[in-house]
C-alpha cells in the first residue's frame, strides 16, 4: 500500500512534467504564430518592392515622355513629382483607414489563426 508520501511525490511529479510540457507546448505555439506572421509580411513585402520598382521605372517613363512632349525634360518630372505629392498628402490624411488599420488586422488575423 502506499504511504500519502509516496502519494505526494507522485503528484508532484506529475505536476513538473505538467508544467514542462505546457511550457514547450507554449514556446512552440508562439514559434508558429511568428512564423506565420514574418512568412507573410516577407511575402507582402517582396510584392512591395516589385510593384515599387515597376512604379519608379514607369515614373521614368511617363516624365521623360511629358517632358518631351512639352519642349523641356525637366517638366515632366515636376508634374509627376506633383503627382506624387497629392497621391502623398491624399495618403497621409487617410493612413489611418488605408494603411494602419488593414496592417493591424493582417497581423492580428495572422496571429489567431
Amino acid at each position: 500500500m502506499e504511504t500519502p508520501a509516496d502519494l505526494m511525490e507522485a503528484l508532484v511529479e506529475k505536476a513538473e512534467a505538467y508544467g514542462k510540457t505546457t511550457y514547450e507546448l507554449s514556446t512552440l505555439k508562439a514559434l508558429e504564430t511568428t512564423t506565420i506572421v514574418l512568412g507573410s509580411l516577407v511575402a507582402q513585402l517582396s510584392v512591395f518592392i516589385l510593384i515599387f520598382l515597376f512604379v519608379f521605372v514607369l515614373s521614368i517613363g511617363v516624365a521623360l515622355l511629358l517632358g518631351d512632349l512639352l519642349g523641356k525634360v525637366y517638366y515632366g518630372f515636376f508634374i509627376v513629382a506633383a503627382g506624387y505629392l497629392i497621391a502623398g498628402l491624399v495618403l497621409y490624411f487617410f493612413r489611418q483607414a488605408w494603411i494602419k488599420k488593414p496592417i493591424s488586422d493582417l497581423i492580428i488575423a495572422q496571429t489567431f489563426q
